[in-house]
């Protein structure tokens, strides 16, 4: 694990920090994970040739000139195996000694038994002896990986965000990198539940080596407060189905934005959240989009990939957070459901899945349009607001 750490604490910073932190540590389980050959004995090959054997250092021989070699035979044993060449050179915390000996000679492993007066049987019996010593090393090495492979990932993470912390400390800018967005005090509780709580949930990746600059984010604990006050509006919407059953898209967005605005305010004054077309919710800073909330009714999984394309073409900060907002209109609401994954994960940004919190709420991280490093968080909610006839 120290060579792990090692590698993270002297990576370039700037691509450190332009890069997620998913994708790097990711990169870091891959490289330094272990793979334990595993042998196939049942695919074990001989041969034999004609020798000259070193009689130098047998005492019990008597040989006139100990100088020359005598003629003798050689066997050699071939076992192919899968796995990682370098894991044999790894020495297990239970091992025996002397190790077994063998050649590695691409994906094989090589036993030679050489001497003058070889018998099948004697042949036979130093070759199981010896496999049988490797497969023992090789099943003690796998206990050992196993616990090493299993906590490597979250090993390469918490060094990679010590790392970060330490280097945005060290330029000095932790405290720019937040959306100072504040909870109103005499925000109206009319469609939000009592006592809420909040919940907060290989080849290195490419990244630039720029100085990394910090950016506008909406932080994670407003996020999922915003998701909540959509929800609960959404909630009446479908407890109260006729009042709304002939509102279009632009008209239910209305009633999302109020309750929004009603909830948060800038850092300055106004209207945080905002609009842009007939079915954005937007949050802006600078410019670019922090938060993008589209309103959409149910049109099958091509018109979500649209919406989703539609999403990544706005121009927006590394961290934007997304939410896309479905109603469905007397549809199979089950079949609906169904649809949200395989279409999100066949979108070519789709980089994994995060939670499902609900049956209605799906959230996945999307890499943006033309660069891979930076990501977004995309939160699918889906409401059943049936048109009433």
């Amino acid at each position: 694990m120290q060579a792990v750490l090692e590698e993270i604490n002297g990576y370039d910073g700037n691509k450190l920090l332009n890069t997620p932190v998913d994708d790097l540590a990711a990169y870091f389980e891959r490289k330094y994970r272990i793979d334990v050959p595993s042998l196939h004995e049942d695919e074990i090959v001989a041969d034999q040739r004609e020798s000259q054997i070193d009689v130098s250092h047998g005492p019990r021989r008597r040989v006139r000139d100990r100088g020359r070699p005598v003629a003798g035979t050689e066997v050699e044993i071939t076992i192919p195996f899968d796995g990682e060449v370098e894991a044999f050179n790894i020495q297990p915390s239970t091992f025996t000694l002397p190790p077994p000996i063998a050649e590695v000679r691409g994906s094989t492993l090589v036993l030679s038994i050489r001497g003058t007066d070889l018998t099948a049987e004697g042949v036979r019996s130093q070759i199981d002896r010896t496999i049988s010593e490797i497969e023992n090393y090789l099943q003690n090495l796998r206990r050992n990986a196993a616990e090493f492979n299993g906590g490597l990932l979250g090993a390469a993470r918490t060094a990679i965000e010590r790392r970060r912390d330490k280097l945005l400390k060290d330029q000095g800018l932790v405290s720019a990198l937040g959306f100072p967005l504040k909870e109103r005090t005499d925000a109206s509780r009319t469609y939000s539940a009592p006592d809420v709580r909040r919940k907060i949930q290989p080849r290195p990746p490419e990244a630039s080596s720029a100085p990394y600059k910090p950016e506008p984010e909406l932080d994670q604990g407003h996020y999922e407060h915003i998701l909540g006050v959509v929800e609960n509006m959404a909630h009446v919407m479908e407890r109260s189905p006729s009042a709304f059953s002939r509102m279009d898209e632009e008209a239910l967005r209305s009633h999302f934005l109020v309750q929004l605005n009603g909830h948060f305010e800038g850092a300055a004054a106004g209207e945080t959240f905002n609009y842009a077309g007939k079915t954005d919710i937007l949050v802006r800073v600078e410019d670019k989009n922090i938060f993008i909330g589209e309103c959409k009714f149910w049109g099958g999984p091509k018109k979500l990939t649209e919406t989703i394309d539609q999403i990544l073409s706005y121009s927006a900060w590394r961290d934007t957070k997304v939410a896309i907002l479905i109603f469905n209109r007397n549809k199979n609401f089950s079949a609906v459901l169904e649809a949200i994954p395989p279409t999100v994960k066949a979108h070519s940004n789709y980089k994994r899945t995060i939670h499902q919190d609900s049956k209605s709420r799906f959230r996945y991280t999307l890499s943006h349009k033309d660069d891979a490093s930076r990501e977004l968080t995309l939160t699918v909610l889906v409401f059943d607001v049936p048109r009433q006839p």
